[in-house]
């Protein structure tokens, strides 16, 4: 619940200043009366009026250790005034304190994509050299109710085609709906070890819960990584492992090495790319372990201060003690983003194709899919609370495959909370 306003800066409201009064009030005014006028003055039907008292109030909030608040205060001035520069460069500086480069990283690419002064440009780049001394740890969270029309991306056929007899499938083997409630976090540290180079542990997991618990998703994953900055770009190698349950039992363990390089393409853009191989071990079907290749390339462009996207190609080779188990694929995914107002939307594309090595011993033909996926979704800050907003995602995923089993449809949606900024 809010404090009572204090009466010094109940009684200027009150006593209806102009705003040029009010913001003089404010200069001497202690940090809660300040805090009042600035607020009272973000709802004058003036813009311009609004936006000083925002970015005013934005100043104040982080001199008094309120730095969340601070970035939120900004980002509700950049709703309004996208192009305001120096606005961006605030929230883009207090991410980077908050431990969130990549978002610190977008909200630089976006006040580069609009006019800047010479002098804004030039604080600009020092600003991208300054990212290399960011927050020694952080966290994030999220939280959410999922609606699922395929849990357990099943099947809907009752029967399918073997080389022995068609097979009757059990009705669990099969497309099962549900309400699931999904929690997702990650927790880390950055320890620094030399001038441009830090030690970062890293602990994240994901959860997926339902009412029919034999359809639990949970895993969880433990990495050791350094993060190494030459000049512009950066260089993050990592080792660790990853623990997946499903139906509460244990399903897969995989031990992985990765390295991951950010290269900044101009000033509105980077390339980041990655390349993984991870041993991965299934507790219930030894015939599937094997090795897990992945190469991947992603190009991000801010396109004007209020929108952005990206496109990104991998590839993927899992080898198998089965050959029919052993698959190729090469996966392409579309993301465009916009903000509009105080809400950020967002739509994605993916096609994915697979083919296996050989087929599996029960079915006539060798593996090969085709997957397309498709999403909606928006982030309402104008409903945030502690800086985190509500968040709704639509999802729709179609798998063709030659292998009835592996042929099947879902609709999904997220309805949830994540930060604001």
């Amino acid at each position: 619940m809010l404090a009572p306003a204090p009466a010094f800066a109940q009684a200027a409201v009150r006593q209806r200043l102009s705003a040029v009064e009010l913001f003089a009030l404010a200069a001497r005014a202690t940090p809660d009366e300040a805090e009042t006028l600035y607020r009272a003055l973000a709802r004058d039907p003036d813009a311009e009026v609004r936006a000083e008292a925002r970015f005013r109030l934005g100043q104040l909030l982080e001199r008094t250790g309120r730095p969340r608040e601070a970035a939120a205060t900004y980002r509700a001035l950049l709703d309004e005034k996208p192009d305001a520069a120096r606005v961006r460069l605030e929230l883009a500086r207090l991410l980077a304190q908050l431990g969130d480069e990549g978002a610190a990283r977008r909200a630089l690419r976006q006040a580069q994509a609009g006019t800047l002064p010479p002098q804004v440009v030039q604080l600009v780049d020092q600003f991208a050299a300054a990212l290399r001394s960011r927050k020694p740890w952080g966290a994030s969270l999220e939280v959410a109710l999922v609606p699922d029309s395929n849990i357990n991306r099943a099947t809907d056929a009752a029967t399918l085609d073997t080389v022995l007899a068609p097979l009757q499938l059990s009705r669990d083997a099969r497309e099962q709906s549900g309400l699931g409630a999904r929690a997702a976090g990650q927790l880390y540290a950055r320890v620094p070890i030399a001038a441009n180079l830090a030690l970062v542990p890293r602990l994240s997991g994901q959860g997926d819960f339902y009412r029919q618990h034999r359809f639990d998703d949970l895993s969880a994953s433990a990495l050791l990584g350094l993060e190494w900055s030459l000049g512009r770009d950066r260089l993050r190698p990592s080792v660790g492992g990853t623990q997946r349950w499903y139906g509460g039992s244990a399903y897969a363990r995989t031990a992985t090495a990765a390295i991951d390089w950010l290269h900044p393409l101009g000033s509105r853009a980077q390339l980041t790319t990655s390349a993984t191989i991870a041993d991965t071990r299934y507790r219930g079907n030894p015939l599937q372990n094997g090795l897990l290749l992945n190469g991947a390339v992603s190009y991000e462009r801010a396109f004007s201060p209020r929108a952005g996207g990206s496109i990104a190609l991998s590839a993927t080779r899992q080898t198998a003690n089965d050959p029919g188990f052993a698959t190729a694929s090469g996966a392409v995914n579309l993301l465009g983003w916009r903000d509009v107002g105080r809400t950020t939307l967002y739509a994605s594309a993916g096609l994915r194709r697979l083919e296996g090595d050989a087929r599996l011993f029960l079915f006539p033909e060798r593996r090969r899919d085709w997957n397309v996926s498709l999403g909606i979704g928006g982030t309402f800050r104008r409903l945030q609370v502690r800086g985190f907003a509500p968040i709704v995602r639509l999802e729709w995923e179609r798998n063709r495959s030659s292998v009835g089993i592996y042929d099947y449809a879902r609709t999904a949606a997220t309805i949830g909370i994540t930060r604001a900024f």
